[in-house]
Formats: structure tokens, C-alpha cells, sequence
């Protein structure tokens, strides 16, 4: 409820963007089998947040599969293990 009503002060890129970090966080953490807390805070420390805060206009395009491979790898390239 309060997500839905900040999204409803942003601009529209802004909204967009929240939304799709929120669902990607989540994909990631089903596909590695992590809670959302500890995908954020793999994320975050591996390089992931910046990546798909830098590019996440190109990733909402693709298949999330795909998209999260994608950050798996930039992860991966920075010192993550899983």
C-alpha cells in the first residue's frame, strides 16, 4: 500500500524503474534460491544494484531469465559465489 501510493507521486521513468527493481530483486532471489533481503544484499555488495540501477532500461526489455543471468554474471565478475 505505501509503495503504491509513492509510485503514485513519482514521474512515470521513476515509477517504472522502482517497480522493476523491486521484480528483479525478487526473480533473482527465486532463481538463486535466497530470501529478498539477502538477494538485495548480495546485490548490493557484488556490483548488482549499481548494474541494474546503470542498466535497467535494457533489462525490463529482455526476459528475466536472461536479465538475471545477466547480473548473475556482473556479480560473479566482482567476487560473488553463488
Amino acid at each position: 500500500m505505501y509503495i503504491t501510493a509513492m509510485l503514485k507521486v513519482l514521474d512515470k521513468e521513476t515509477s517504472d524503474q522502482v517497480s522493476f527493481v523491486t521484480f528483479i530483486i525478487g526473480e533473482f532471489a527465486s532463481a538463486y534460491k535466497m530470501s529478498g533481503q539477502d538477494a538485495y544484499r548480495y546485490l548490493k555488495r557484488y556490483g548488482g544494484m549499481k548494474y541494474i540501477s546503470d542498466c535497467w532500461w535494457a533489462l525490463h526489455v529482455d526476459n528475466p531469465f536472461w536479465a538475471v543471468r545477466d547480473i548473475y554474471k556482473v556479480c560473479r565478475s566482482n567476487g560473488g559465489y553463488r
